[in-house]
């Protein structure tokens, strides 16, 4: 799962709470990894730092594999990406997920996150960046290179590298690269089994201890799983009113409730039914068994590896048993 921290009725220390709290109940429930997101500026969302967030979560439980959803490699050094993931992977060996992604997080706050503001930068070197992560993790610069004087220093395991987007230049890249790729069905739907299926046409095997020798694929969506119909509809109904505002600009108002949410949207919003499984809604919303259903048709039609579920609410009892719910409908 992906977990972006929401806030309850404003109180952010609460929100990290959260959680450390869903992280521990998904170990119990059977998920296999939560990844801790990374947004800038907003009032709903207290999940800023993945790579403060891994350590703490990582150290207050057992075996779940922790990561980030994702590091916004564009805003940063991939030699100090590098040296982070490295450090975390030599505290909890085998447990860590460097999961990288790029984006805008606004105008005002790009320039802030950049070192040097005298200028904006307006190309893209993304591809660039991507690369030189990849040769800080598996020490391969060429010998021509000025970075090949500097050794990535490890403890003798790497944190397994997936690269994150939704988009086909993401794809694309982690095709060329022999990467493990994970794409976010609940940023765009539309294209989702397009380009994921691009990703495994395209697909180089890497002989890089960072890449894989086959196309791993993780398909991200958006899932709110109740015992009736009904409720489950509630649950969804803040993220709707929370994308409706990010749509129009509004990043700083804080995440409604359901009561709040429902009248504010003039009514509960009916959710969308899987029609295709090519073509996924949004969001999935429904009782354990129809959204279990769901999922093994999206699974089998996309030939992914995983499902990410991500569910953005600040009512965490919701969240917990929507989790819950799914877990005993899908593992059990």
């Amino acid at each position: 799962m992906v977990d972006l921290s929401p806030v309850p009725g404003g109180d952010r220390h609460k929100a990290i709470l959260n959680t450390l709290d869903m992280a521990q109940k998904a170990e119990a429930f059977g998920y296999s990894r939560i990844w801790l997101a990374e947004h800038h500026g907003t009032g709903s969302m207290a999940g800023r730092s993945p790579e403060v967030l891994i350590p703490f979560i990582a150290a207050n439980t057992n075996t779940i594999k922790v990561g980030s959803g994702s590091v916004l490699l564009n805003h940063y050094s991939p030699f100090k990406v590098a040296e982070v993931f490295n450090t975390l992977e030599d505290m909890f060996p085998g447990r860590i997920d460097m999961g990288i992604g790029r984006a805008t997080t606004g105008p005002v706050t790009d320039i802030a996150l950049q070192r040097n503001r005298a200028y904006r930068q307006t190309s893209d070197d993304s591809g660039e960046q991507l690369a030189e992560l990849e040769a800080w993790m598996n020490n391969s610069f060429d010998k021509s290179h000025p970075f090949s004087q500097v050794k990535m220093h490890n403890n003798g395991s790497l944190p397994q590298f997936w690269l994150l987007g939704s988009s086909p230049w993401s794809a694309g890249a982690a095709a060329q690269l022999g990467l493990r790729y994970s794409f976010a069905g609940f940023i765009n739907p539309g294209q989702a089994y397009q380009i994921t299926q691009s990703y495994k046409r395209d697909f180089k095997p890497s002989a890089h201890a960072t890449g894989t020798g086959k196309p791993e694929l993780i398909l991200s969506i958006s899932i709110y799983c109740a015992e009736t119909d009904e409720a489950a509809a509630r649950m969804a109904a803040p993220v709707q009113l929370m994308m409706k505002r990010l749509m129009a600009g509004d990043i700083q108002s804080p995440m409604e409730d359901e009561d709040n949410a429902i009248r504010i949207l003039g009514g509960l919003p009916q959710p969308e039914q899987l029609t295709d499984p090519c073509f996924p809604p949004r969001m999935l919303v429904g009782t354990p068994d129809k959204v279990a259903g769901w999922l093994k048709e999206i699974a089998e039609a996309f030939g992914t590896d995983e499902i990410m579920v991500q569910c953005i609410t600040s009512n965490h009892e919701a969240r917990l048993l929507s989790h819950k719910l799914l877990a005993e409908a899908v593992f059990i």
